[in-house]
C-alpha cells in the first residue's frame, strides 16, 4: 500500500508540473522573456523528471510483487500455467484497480495544476524580474529562501481564480484552433497511460513482460508524433503571436485554460483506454516474440 501510495503521489507531482507550463507561456508573453520563464521553468521540471525516475521503478516493483505473490497463492512456477489460474486472475484484477488509483492521481495533479496556473503566472512572472536582477538561479534562490520578506510575498500571490474569471474565458469567443486542442486531449490520454498499460501487459503476458514494457515506446511513440507535429507548434505559433503583438495575452491566457481543460479530460480518456492499449501491446509483444 505504502508504494501505492508513494506511485499516485509522484504522479499526481508529474502531471501537476505538466500542468503549470501553460502559465510560463502566459508569463513569457507579459514580460516579453519567454526564453528566460522557460529556462528557469527547466529547473521546476527537473523535479517531474525525477519524481518519473522513481515512479517508473516502483511500478514496475508493483506489478513483480503481484506476479510473484499470484505464484505463491497457486504454487505454480511455471508462468505460462499460472496466468489462467483463479489466484493470477485475481491479482490482476487488484492490480488493475491499483493502476486506475494512479491514473485518477493524474487527474487530481492535473486539475491542482490547473487552479494554480493563475496564481503561478503572477509568482513565475516575479521570478522571471528577480533572476534579471540576481543574475543567476542560486542566487535567486537565495533570495527567496533567506528573504521572509519576499517569501510572505510570493504567498499573498497564492490566490486560487474565481468562478468570473473562468466565466469570462469560456464566454469569451475561442480565438484558438480547435484541431489541436482536440490533439491534445489524445496526446495526454495516450501519454498518461502509455507506461501504465505496457506494465500490465507484462502482467497479461508475464514470461515477456520485459518485451512488453519496452513495447510502450511503441504507445507513447503515436502520441509524441502528434505533440511534435500539430500541439506544441500550434501553441508556440500563438504564443509568438502575442510576443509580436499580433495577438493579446488574452489569446494566450485562453490557451492555458483550454489545454490545461483538455488536459485534464485526456487523463480521464486514459481510464477508457488503459486496458485495452494493454491488450494492444500484449499482442504486439506476442507477435515478436
Amino acid at each position: 500500500m505504502e508504494r501505492l501510495l508513494a506511485v499516485a503521489a509522484l504522479t499526481a507531482i508529474i502531471h501537476l508540473i505538466n500542468t503549470l507550463i501553460y502559465a510560463v507561456r502566459i508569463s513569457g508573453v507579459r514580460t516579453q522573456r519567454l526564453a528566460t520563464a522557460f529556462s528557469l521553468f527547466n529547473v521546476i521540471f527537473l523535479l517531474a523528471s525525477t519524481a518519473n525516475s522513481i515512479q517508473g521503478f516502483l511500478l514496475a516493483s508493483i506489478v513483480e510483487k503481484a506476479i510473484k505473490l499470484a505464484q505463491t497463492q497457486a504454487g505454480i512456477s511455471v508462468l505460462e500455467q499460472l496466468v489462467p489460474h483463479p489466484a493470477y486472475q485475481a491479482q490482476l484484477s487488484i492490480l488493475d484497480h491499483n493502476i486506475r488509483l494512479i491514473i485518477a492521481a493524474a487527474t487530481l495533479g492535473t486539475l491542482i495544476g490547473a487552479a494554480l496556473i493563475p496564481p503561478f503566472v503572477n509568482i513565475f512572472t516575479r521570478a522571471i524580474y528577480l533572476f534579471e536582477e540576481t543574475g543567476s538561479v542560486p542566487r535567486l534562490l537565495g533570495r527567496v529562501i533567506f528573504s521572509p520578506r519576499r517569501i510572505l510575498g510570493l504567498t499573498k500571490e497564492m490566490r486560487l481564480p474565481g468562478k468570473k474569471t473562468f466565466k469570462l474565458a469560456m464566454v469569451r469567443r475561442l480565438a484558438i484552433p480547435k484541431t489541436f486542442l482536440i490533439l491534445n486531449f489524445f496526446v495526454t490520454g495516450i501519454y498518461t497511460t502509455g507506461v501504465l498499460s505496457a506494465l500490465f501487459a507484462g502482467a497479461l503476458f508475464p514470461d515477456f513482460r520485459a518485451a512488453a514494457a519496452t513495447l510502450s515506446a511503441v504507445v507513447n511513440g503515436i502520441a509524441t508524433i502528434l505533440a511534435a507535429t500539430v500541439v506544441d507548434p500550434t501553441a508556440a505559433a500563438i504564443t509568438d503571436q502575442a510576443l509580436r503583438g499580433e495577438r493579446s495575452e488574452d489569446d494566450v491566457k485562453q490557451m492555458a485554460l483550454y489545454l490545461a481543460i483538455t488536459r485534464l479530460l485526456g487523463t480521464g480518456f486514459a481510464q477508457l483506454i488503459f486496458v485495452p492499449a494493454a491488450y494492444f501491446i500484449k499482442y504486439m509483444a506476442s507477435l515478436l516474440a
